[in-house]
């Protein structure tokens, strides 16, 4: 078993951590605080190829395997969790809907814009009565002739109100219940009926618009349909399955930029004459956070792993997601008690408490 990431996964990292560390980090707390969709970094990451990272070169992606895409996006996420979040529903969502489903016409048509950047994607999916359950979905698509007409609405969309691709799932069977359900291409700027009628003012996660959408008698034509009517709930499964692993990436990017922040706190702190990470209950505490941190990242790229051989990950998914989340929380709130009552106050200095209210959005 090896664990070292090769040349190009280090590259990547490298890359990344660089305009991480000069151009996200200096921004953050003004995307905190203003809660803005920070475009101009958006921009500047299509720049770099960061918004199509785990796409096919020969759709406008960089075409990279699964594990330099987690080390991508933990790398954003030490930087602003709100814009790994902004990358992870245009990717893991958006991107990868068309991606794996998308037929020829309609990767060049749509997947190309995602994948260079050019467009953002957004994927709709909850609603006030189905969460959890799918099959609840009250969203309809009626087709008449050619073209489907949807109605309904949409809670909880990433990238909503900002999005130029949005992926919606919709019901073209109201009998059939999961099995009725269909996924389809929505672009906001063309299609008349597709109303935003906000976004919500969240604890953390801020820079990523979080929308409420409504579809008015809009029209599409039957082409934007991704796959065959029916298939819908299977597309959802299959995508949310892959989006575990990016949650998973985030919790890591979390907890390690509260880990950062904390060690280098405790080298430079002094109480009784030296610095507080030289007592034995703050390395202590800084042992158990590093620890918790390596365990999240091994069972991320584990999963990562998996996907990449094309083996069985639901699984390793699903445990990466829910300890990585975990350990974002824990490592945060430990790194806080060690700014004492520095870590209670929300400051330019310091992205602890930040990070905390990040994982308020898993």
């Amino acid at each position: 078993m090896d664990f070292e990431p090769t040349p190009e996964q280090e590259g990547v990292r490298e890359m990344v951590a660089s305009f991480v560390d000069n151009e996200v980090v200096p921004l953050a707390s003004q995307i905190d605080e203003t809660d803005e969709f920070p475009r101009e970094l958006v921009a500047e990451m299509a720049d770099l190829g960061l918004m199509g990272m785990p796409f096919p070169e020969t759709d406008g992606g960089a075409g990279l395997d699964p594990h330099a895409y987690v080390v991508a996006l933990e790398e954003i996420t030490r930087g602003s969790g709100g814009l790994a979040t902004v990358v992870a529903a245009h990717v893991s969502l958006a991107g990868a809907m068309i991606d794996e489903f998308g037929d020829e016409t309609q990767r060049e048509t749509y997947l190309r814009p995602l994948a260079e950047g050019e467009d953002i994607g957004a994927f709709a999916l909850s609603e006030a009565g189905a969460g959890s359950d799918i099959a609840a979905m009250e969203t309809t698509a009626t087709l008449e002739g050619e073209t489907y007409v949807l109605d309904g609405g949409k809670l909880w969309t990433s990238n909503g109100s900002v999005a130029d691709t949005v992926i919606v799932f919709a019901t073209t069977d109201p009998d059939a219940g999961r099995r009725g359900l269909s996924s389809f291409v929505v672009r906001p700027g063309e299609d008349d009926g597709f109303v935003v009628e906000g976004t919500e003012e969240k604890l953390g996660d801020k820079g990523c618009p979080t929308a409420e959408l409504r579809f008015d008698d809009l029209r599409i034509p039957r082409d934007r349909r991704l796959g065959e009517e029916g298939e819908g709930f299977r597309q959802a499964l299959e995508t949310l399955n892959g989006g575990r692993i990016t949650i998973a990436a985030r919790g890591v990017g979390i907890a390690q930029a509260a880990f950062d922040a904390a060690r280098t706190y405790a080298s430079e702190r002094e109480q009784f004459g030296r610095p507080i990470g030289e007592f034995q209950a703050i390395t202590h505490k800084l042992a158990d956070m590093e620890t918790k941190i390596q365990a999240a990242r091994l069972l991320t790229h584990r999963a990562a792993d998996k996907k990449r051989r094309g083996e069985p990950f639901v699984t390793a998914a699903a445990q990466a997601k829910l300890f990585a989340s975990e350990v974002s929380r824990e490592v945060a709130n430990e790194g806080i008690q060690i700014h004492g009552g520095y870590g209670y106050l929300i400051q330019r200095e310091s992205p602890v408490v930040y990070g905390v209210l990040r994982t308020q959005a898993f």
